[in-house]
């Protein structure tokens, strides 16, 4: 049964201190959609709460507030600096049955996923992807062209429908994003095209990788929207597919005309 742990500020909220030292904290968009679906699955918050004696409580209090009914379970619930693996490896200890290989960490800083995954544990930068990461399905970069009478609220509208998540607007027409495979399928039957790059997390390509890549290749070539490096393309082409010397397929995007 795996078990899902967040960090709070700038993951599942944004937070904002009053005058008093009060804090209030503000669900980030989509972020109860995900809690919502994710109701079959334990969930844990591993969040650095600040300095401070109170620190702890008053997030803690902070949290119940802005996510009535979530994150009941104690055990689950880690305070504290996440500058090593240290924390992780307190909250995979205090996961009861789940084992190191079914406990996730969602959290937007690299660095802090870095030592969760030296503790073991899978990660996911974004809320949206966490499902993805119980199911060892990876989260790739990926540059979107938009097509001629397509926006950028258009593009908003699809990403938010699927496991797709904008990270900037480089200029008019080319947007940065994150996408599981089934997000890149689902953005493309939308009608935007998707250009895969590196993996979030830069690591090495595993088997869950390698597959769902290649199924995103071959689901192009089976829609005729791929050809193999070095055949003519067609009017429906874009994606050109390359076989690497290891052995690997690899595809890039055609310059959307």
């Amino acid at each position: 049964m795996p078990v899902i742990f967040f960090d709070v500020g700038a993951t599942l909220a944004d937070a904002r201190v009053g005058p008093d030292g009060s804090l209030t904290l503000r669900p980030r968009p989509r972020v109860m959609a995900v809690l919502d679906a994710l109701r079959d699955v334990r969930t844990g918050i591993i969040s650095d709460p600040g300095p401070g004696d109170d620190a702890a409580s008053r997030a803690a209090a902070a949290l119940r507030a802005a996510f009535p009914g979530r994150f009941t379970d104690e055990a689950l619930v880690h305070w504290g600096a996440k500058d090593g693996r240290e924390i992780f490896d307190r909250a995979i200890a205090g996961a009861g049955e789940a084992t190191v290989g079914d406990c996730v960490f969602v959290g937007e800083d690299a660095r802090e996923r870095a030592f969760a995954r030296e503790a073991g544990m899978r990660t996911a930068a974004d809320p949206v992807f966490a499902r993805a990461a119980t199911e060892n399905r990876p989260v790739h970069r990926a540059r979107i062209e938009l097509p001629d009478g397509r926006g950028l609220p258009e593009l908003t509208t699809a990403v938010n429908d699927t496991e797709a998540v904008v990270v900037r607007s480089v200029s008019e027409r080319l947007v940065l994003t994150m996408v599981t495979a089934r997000g890149a399928e689902a953005l493309e039957r939308a009608g935007f095209p998707v250009d895969l790059q590196e993996p979030v997390d830069g690591t090495p390509m595993d088997d869950a990788e390698r597959r769902a890549s290649e199924k995103f290749i071959s689901d192009l070539l089976a829609r005729g929207e791929a050809v193999y490096e070095g055949e003519e393309p067609t009017p429906r082409t874009t994606h050109i597919v390359t076989c690497e010397d290891d052995g690997r397929l690899t595809v890039r995007r055609l310059r959307f005309r």
